[in-house]
């Protein structure tokens, strides 16, 4: 199926995973996970005596018969970063480690799928669950440490009500913040009230899931003939020798936006949900505790009519899977009911259960089998179920299209249609939920790359966590180089996430690179990564300067105009103005001509066409770099570059600014020609040599550019011997490309006429603020408004 048929089969309702975290046993990641699956790991940990004892399991307990030392256990759920979600040690000590990992998971996930909540548009929600607070009995026995920190917050960092409402504070998420709770299934009822605040617009984003710490992790369970769990620490899911499944920590988040916009917005979809649904057993059914075969059979039914498809369509069940003799057989008899009467292959719809590899991690069991089921649709692969060998004699496998394949399978579909999965979470007291799933639509390929370089960029809150960051991303980029995704586009997409989707942090690095390997390079200790600490909280003050005369050179942005589309726009309207202004000067080709060489560079030096050509120039970047968000704080001008800050701060429009920087360009050409030369000396000390000098009162302090640096401005024979004498002296002295001796005597016959034009300019107060070559202070609104000052401007020092 190619994309157009794809998106005529879309309902309007779909919704896409575009990012994903989780921590969960054997796996401190999603990848991690996936790994893990793909290899059929399990991941349940068994207990020594020394760490029973140690985690408070007394010799008795651990040592009765019906004691089983199993458990599946999340790697360091104990630890947590305080300071990077601005909590005191003590606030964090005292908050549940349930609240403490989904909150990291929550960043996690946002990150993941390229968003951060202070540089989103919209607005984003949460909806998420966590189990049974184990760890609040624990916290109560410490009465010092909950005096010392308030019964108030105590509460807070343990109460299920806070969950969401936290995780929304610290990330500052202004869309709905939802906890949900209907036990094992909480986490994928959450993704399904999720799909529908995102489908009602109650926010535009989405995170949901659920978390599960259950303390202390290193301890097992009492196995009670009849329950649910196993006697033997092992979960084997639709198997002959199953009897029950074993407890599992862990957390996951899936991030969720509405398909067309995150199509429209270049999102990675790692796979789409079409349709979900909810219900509740009620009373039909033999127990309180006991699945409910009515209620699961027509909650399936009701996710397919949402999500528009056929059951004949679904090629893979993650189903709930606790591998019970009550539960299974229901559960694949629901399954049989909803296929029943369909004209589906054997074979043709496979079965798995997350719990066989990690166990049942109860309030995110649902998510965590969402995440297994959409990595399976990205890598086109079923992964295998561990310790299935046979079926279990009460289903009837080979008379149904179901099956178990016990080794990694390529998920192929007959016919050529799109992969589809089932996911099922059934909680103890009848609260069921499923989620139909879809493979992503073919992505739309990378455009190429405008520029060849492109600005890598990383923050950290510390500079560990920046040497840390600093090696993932190397570490990533070496992975995808040899798994051949480098290419240059990717190296674009990578840079522009980096810039966009992460939080600016105070400690910061920064490379410009051609390629992948270049970045992986400087990122490992190569040359060309540049370190530095930004105040927190503050962004660094940026000033624009704008050159004046002598600066210009034939060529000059000829590359940027070609590849810079931020550069190119603001060009062609300055160009345009130029065009249009008395003289009609064609910038292009005075900075860009045809012929090369000395006849162009001379061109280029003439007043006429020197000044137009700087003033496209400068006002052009400075609009490139206003549209890469680096706004100035203020902005100085050389001579013709004040009037670039004129038209930038609202002084005058940029039709205005092209009419009389053109008029000024050629009043000047009409004037004698002359020199100016740059001299190592201060203003006051720079007039007494011209004083003494032979040269006299013909060369005048053109500039004061600092406390020894000024410029001379006068005939080419005085200038000239004021240089030979300066350079006697020992003086530095450098003679600068100019056609005229601008800002001296030999510029008044211009005056008059100049004051013309600027008299019929409407002239505002200034934006932005910007320093005045007239006074070398801020320029005010009386002196930017006055059409005297932009005469001054032009004669004056």
């Amino acid at each position: 199926m190619n994309r157009s048929e794809a998106a005529q089969q879309r309902t309007g309702l779909e919704i896409a995973v575009v990012g994903m975290a989780g921590h969960f046993p054997g796996a401190r990641n999603v990848e991690e996970f996936w790994r893990n699956l793909r290899e059929g790991v399990e991941s349940i940990s068994t207990f020594t005596d020394e760490e029973l004892t140690e985690a408070g399991v007394s010799p008795a307990a651990s040592n009765s018969p019906n004691y089983v030392r199993a458990r599946g256990v999340v790697e360091d759920a104990d630890l947590f970063d305080a300071a990077f979600f601005g909590m005191s040690g003590k606030e964090a000590e005292i908050t549940d480690p349930q609240h403490r990992q989904l909150l990291e998971c929550a960043w996690e996930a946002l990150e993941s799928a390229g968003y951060h909540a202070e540089g989103y548009a919209g607005s984003i929600g949460i909806y998420a669950g966590a189990g049974m607070n184990t760890y609040l009995a624990n916290l109560l026995s410490s009465e010092e440490l909950v005096q010392s920190i308030g019964v108030m917050l105590t509460g807070i960092g343990n109460e299920k009500d806070h969950l969401t409402t936290r995780v929304s504070y610290k990330l500052s998420l202004k869309g709905p913040a939802v906890t949900v709770q209907t036990s094992c299934s909480t986490s994928l009822v959450a993704v399904s009230l999720a799909c529908q605040g995102l489908l009602s617009g109650a926010c535009d984003m989405a995170l949901a899931g659920g978390v599960s710490i259950n303390l202390p992790q290193q301890a097992g369970y009492f196995y009670q003939e009849g329950g649910i769990n196993s006697p033997d620490g092992r979960c084997r899911p639709f198997d002959a020798a199953a009897n029950g499944t074993v407890p599992g920590n862990g957390v996951g988040i899936v991030v969720l936006k509405r398909l067309e916009e995150a199509l429209a917005d270049g999102d990675t979809i790692h796979a789409v949900i079409r349709g979900s649904a909810v219900n509740n057993d009620g009373s039909v059914k033999v127990g309180y505790t006991a699945p409910g075969l009515e209620g699961q059979t027509q909650v399936i039914k009701a996710a397919h009519i949402m999500a528009e498809v056929e059951p004949e369509s679904i090629s893979y069940v993650e189903t709930h899977g606790t591998a019970t003799s009550l539960g299974d057989p229901i559960e694949f008899t629901a399954l049989s009911q909803v296929f029943a009467g369909r004209e589906v292959r054997p074979r043709s719809c496979a079965l798995g259960s997350l719990k066989a590899n990690i166990g049942h991690l109860d309030t995110a069991a649902g998510v965590a089998g969402l995440i297994k089921a959409t990595l399976a649709l990205r890598n086109k692969l079923l992964p295998p179920s561990p310790y299935f060998r046979a079926p279990n004699p009460e289903i009837d496998l080979s008379n149904s299209p179901f099956y178990l394949n016990p080794e990694p399978e390529a998920w192929e579909v007959a016919g050529g249609g799109p992969r589809r999965a089932g996911v099922s979470s059934f909680g103890i007291g009848g609260t069921n939920a499923h989620v139909v799933l879809e493979e992503a639509p073919e992505a739309e390929p990378s455009v190429e790359p405008q520029r060849a370089e492109q600005l890598v960029v990383l923050s950290a809150r510390s500079e560990t966590a920046l040497a840390d960051a600093t090696r993932r991303l190397a570490e990533h980029l070496q992975h995808s180089r040899e798994q051949g995704q480098a290419g240059a586009s990717y190296l674009a997409d990578a840079a522009y996430t980096l810039q966009v989707g992460r939080r600016a942090w105070p400690h910061r690095a920064a490379l410009v690179c051609r390629t992948p390997a270049e970045a992986e390079q400087a990122l490992s200790g190569g040359a060309g990564l540049v370190r530095g600490v930004s105040a927190a909280g503050q962004r660094p003050r940026v000033v624009f300067m704008f050159p004046g005369q002598g600066a210009q050179y034939a060529g000059m942005c000829r590359e940027l105009y070609e590849r810079e589309s931020a550069f190119r726009g603001p060009f062609d309207e300055v160009a345009a103005a130029l065009r249009d202004a008395p003289g009609g000067l064609d910038v292009r080709a005075v900075l860009w001509p045809a012929e090369g060489g000395e006849a162009a560079e001379a061109r280029l030096r003439q007043t006429q066409a020197a000044q137009p050509s700087l003033f496209a120039v400068e006002y052009a970047l400075a609009r490139m770099w206003r549209g890469w968000g680096v706004e100035p704080w203020a902005m100085v001008g050389h001579s013709v570059g004040e009037f670039v800050a004129a038209v930038l701060s609202g002084v005058m429009s940029l039709e205005e600014g092209a009419r009389l920087v053109a008029a000024r360009g050629r009043l000047m050409q009409r004037m004698a020609p002359g020199a100016m030369a740059a001299v190592g000396l201060g203003e006051e000390e720079l007039r007494g040599r011209i004083e003494g000098s032979q040269a006299g009162g013909a060369v005048s302090v053109a500039a004061a550019n600092g406390p020894q640096m000024s410029v001379a401005s006068g005939t080419e024979e005085r200038v000239g011997k004021l240089e030979e004498e300066l350079t006697q002296e020992g003086v530095w002295v450098r003679r600068l490309r100019t056609s005229h001796a601008f800002h001296s005597a030999m510029m008044e016959p211009a005056l008059e006429p100049f004051a013309a034009e600027v008299g019929r300019t409407r002239l505002s107060a200034p934006r932005v603020s910007y320093v005045s070559n007239v006074t070398g202070g801020w320029v005010t609104a009386a002196e930017a408004t006055d059409a005297g000052y932009w005469v001054r401007h032009l004669r004056g020092t």
